[in-house]
C-alpha cells in the first residue's frame, strides 16, 4: 500500500491527458466521417488501415496509460502489468501496421511517414514495456517515463491526425498524397 501514493501526484496530470485523448479521439471519428466518402473507404482500406486506424490506437493508448495511473491500485503491480501489457501489444500491432504500409499500391510511405507512424511510436510503446519493467523497482523515474510516453503518443496522433486529414482533403486518397504541413 505504501507505493501508490506516488500515483496520487500525478492524478491531474494523467486527467488531463486522458481527457485531451478522448476528446482527440472523437475528432478523428468526425473528420473521418465528414471528409471521407464511400469510394475512398472502399478504395484504399489498407491505406485506412496502416494511417487511420493507429492514430486512433494511439490516443485510445495515452488514454488507458491515463486511465491506469488513475486507477486506485493497492500497489505497483496492476500498473505495470496493464502498462506492459499495452507496450507488448502496441509494438505488435505496429509489427502489423508496418506490413499494411509496404503493400500499398496507391500510395509508397516517405520517411516522414515511417518516422511518425512507425518508428516513434515504436519508440513510445517500446519505452512503456521497458519501463514496466523497472517500474517497482524505480518508481519516481517510471512514472516521469510513463507520463513522457503518454505525451508523446498524444503529440504522435495529434501529428499524424492533421497527416490524414490534410491528404483526405487535399490529395484524396486517389493517388500522388498532398506534400506533409
Amino acid at each position: 500500500m505504501a507505493e501508490t501514493p506516488l500515483i496520487l501526484p500525478w492524478t491531474n496530470f494523467y486527467v488531463l491527458t486522458g481527457s485531451a485523448a478522448a476528446a482527440l479521439t472523437g475528432l478523428m471519428f468526425v473528420v473521418i466521417t465528414l471528409v471521407a466518402s464511400e469510394e475512398l473507404l472502399t478504395q484504399s482500406p489498407d491505406g485506412i488501415a496502416a494511417f487511420s486506424t493507429p492514430t486512433v490506437l494511439f490516443f485510445a493508448s495515452a488514454m488507458f496509460v491515463s486511465a491506469t495511473m488513475c486507477a486506485p491500485w493497492p500497489s505497483l503491480a496492476g500498473p505495470d502489468i496493464a502498462v506492459g501489457l499495452l507496450g507488448a501489444g502496441g509494438l505488435a500491432y505496429l509489427a502489423r501496421v508496418s506490413y499494411l504500409a509496404q503493400r500499398l499500391e496507391s500510395y509508397r510511405p516517405d520517411l516522414e511517414d515511417w518516422i511518425w507512424y512507425t518508428i516513434l511510436p515504436i519508440v513510445a510503446y517500446g519505452v512503456l514495456l521497458v519501463a514496466a519493467f523497472v517500474l517497482r523497482a524505480h518508481p519516481v523515474e517510471v512514472l516521469f517515463v510513463f507520463a513522457g510516453s503518454v505525451l508523446l503518443l498524444i503529440f504522435i496522433g495529434v501529428h499524424n491526425a492533421w497527416d490524414v486529414v490534410t491528404y483526405l482533403v487535399v490529395g484524396g486518397g486517389g493517388g500522388t498524397p498532398p506534400a506533409s504541413v
